[in-house]
């Protein structure tokens, strides 16, 4: 559907008619013309073309006048409504990358994978599917760093995620500092919406100034909902020299992580295998929805340039005579000797 965005600037089309009746002549102008039937008759003489006249002329700068007013209303064409889904969430993931998470204690497609390739799969497809809100990345170790800010950008989060590596922050675990960093960027992001943190570890802390409780009180007083995800809780291959044993882990810490999830509203999940993290992302799908709510827009298309550029064409024209001038002819030059 084609629409003018100024349709009062259609007003100025009776312009030039006012001005031809209420403006006097200009000096020198032409009050009449000689009419002569027999002009074509007459040897040397030329006739103008019909568009060439002033009659022609007249109708051809009105067109051009016409065609600038519709120029300057700014037509344009909207297209189809377009639905855009939008859930005004900030979600943040805070990913650890202590040593621990180098254990090869889960299987991926038949094969033994670290929990850091594991997290990376299903937390990849996780991201994938939060269209409509706002998500960062948070990776920690033995100081957490802000990997990714909040942004509609999903592609960017997951390949900060993909690119990330053991040890990038230490081979400790600071869980306080995560949470403290992951609650002063949603903080920063703007009063509106919802604020969730995804806590990803497989250990207890052992770094950081902050204890995770007080930054889980930190978090609760600021309204960010936190998810903790418990890495690991499986067997373990322990290479010896009596063989490969297979060891179940201690040192993930369940009940600061429960403690920490109660505290702000969120749950605990525990993964303790590659399905188990699967069905742990399918739940917070269900607790947190991916829409909250429905937008539509239609696109816009300007289409003022082409009146404007048919006004200009008709304008050099006029100013170029009215008529393209042909070449004479061999015959006449030669009468002409």
């Amino acid at each position: 559907m084609m629409t003018l965005a100024w349709p009062w600037v259609l007003l100025a089309l009776p312009l030039p008619l006012l001005a031809w009746r209420l403006l006097p002549p200009a000096p020198g102008a032409v009050s009449g013309a000689l009419r002569l039937p027999f002009l074509h008759e007459l040897p040397g003489a030329t006739v103008q073309a019909a568009w060439g006249g002033g009659r022609g002329r007249l109708v051809l700068a009105g067109l051009a006048w016409l065609l600038l007013v519709l120029a300057a209303a700014r037509p344009e064409w909207l297209g189809e409504p377009v639905s855009l889904p939008v859930s005004g969430r900030d979600l943040m993931l805070a990913v650890d990358l202590s040593g621990s998470m180098e254990a090869r204690d889960y299987q991926l497609d038949g094969l033994p994978m670290t929990r850091l390739d594991v997290v990376k799969a299903v937390a990849g497809r996780f991201i994938e599917r939060r269209q409509g809100d706002r998500v960062g990345l948070i990776l920690f170790g033995t100081r957490a760093y802000l990997q990714t800010p909040l942004t509609f950008d999903r592609e960017t989060v997951q390949t900060m995620l993909d690119e990330s590596v053991i040890g990038l922050a230490g081979r400790e675990t600071a869980i306080g500092d995560a949470i403290a960093l992951a609650v002063k960027r949603l903080r920063e992001g703007g009063p509106d919406g919802e604020r969730v943190l995804i806590l990803l570890t497989d250990g207890a802390n052992t770094a950081g100034n902050l204890a995770p409780m007080q930054a889980a009180r930190l978090a609760a007083e600021a309204g960010v909902r936190v998810y903790t995800i418990g890495i690991g809780g499986g067997q373990v291959g322990v290479r010896t020299p009596f063989g490969t044993l297979m060891q179940r882990p201690g040192d993930l810490d369940p009940e600061t992580l429960e403690a920490i999830a109660a505290a702000t509203g969120g749950r605990y999940f525990e993964a303790s295998d590659t399905r188990a993290l699967g069905r742990v992302y399918a739940e917070l799908d269900r607790l947190e929805p991916r829409e909250r709510d429905e937008r539509t827009y239609r696109p816009l298309k300007s289409l003022y340039p082409w009146p404007a550029g048919a006004a200009l064409v008709i304008s050099v024209w006029l100013a170029l005579g009215g008529r393209v001038r042909p070449s004479p002819r061999r015959e006449e030059v030669s009468g002409a000797r």
